[in-house]
């Protein structure tokens, strides 16, 4: 026997534009709920937190905190925080699975460890910086003086070549008196 539909009058009549109902939602339990294997009612305090597509979240915390602790902790909350304690359980949570001595306070001293060691690094290599900056000009100043003794010594040398090169025994008679000085028309 195949089971009988009454149609409502809107779906009788295809020449009547009435809108349609949405099709029912069909929503499943939060993951803490489906978790604990309880029926997830239509204002559970941990749907909002634990959608069922992120089991990991809820099993993380619950392993740590407990179901009734995290319950609790959230309705004493106002809804504007529960979304950060959430954050805030997981990650401890997480951080407790981890290191079950120290948790977060761990991770925190490693990650201060880590800082001091590349703040000490930082200033190493700010340090080098400095020196080889040092350097770069002190050696530009010598490249500057190195060119210019050279280009003296060039000067000088073709001042000398220029000397010498110079004929001047036009301006000299044999008596070494200038007669080239005197006047042409005497």
């Amino acid at each position: 026997s195949s089971p009988s539909f009454k149609a409502s009058p809107s779906q009788s009549s295809p020449n009547l534009a009435a809108p349609l109902s949405p099709p029912p939602i069909v929503l499943s339990p939060c993951a803490a709920c489906k978790i604990l294997r309880r029926r997830c009612v239509e204002k559970c305090v941990l749907a909002p937190y634990f959608p069922p597509t992120e089991p990991y979240k809820f099993t993380i915390a619950h392993r740590v905190f407990g179901a009734s602790n995290i319950i609790k902790f959230l309705q004493e909350l106002p809804e504007s925080q529960r979304a950060d304690a959430v954050s805030s359980m997981v990650y401890e949570a997480s951080a407790r699975i981890r290191d079950p001595v120290y948790g977060c306070a761990g991770a925190i001293c490693h990650l201060q460890k880590q800082v001091s060691e590349l703040q000490a690094q930082l200033a190493k290599a700010q340090a080098e910086l400095v020196t080889m900056e040092s350097q770069q000009r002190n050696l530009i100043t010598l490249i500057c003086m190195e060119m210019a003794q050279s280009q003296e010594q060039v000067l000088q040398q073709q001042q000398q070549q220029q000397q010498q090169f110079m004929d001047t025994s036009c301006f000299l008679d044999d008596n070494g008196i200038g007669s080239a000085w005197e006047p042409l028309w005497t």
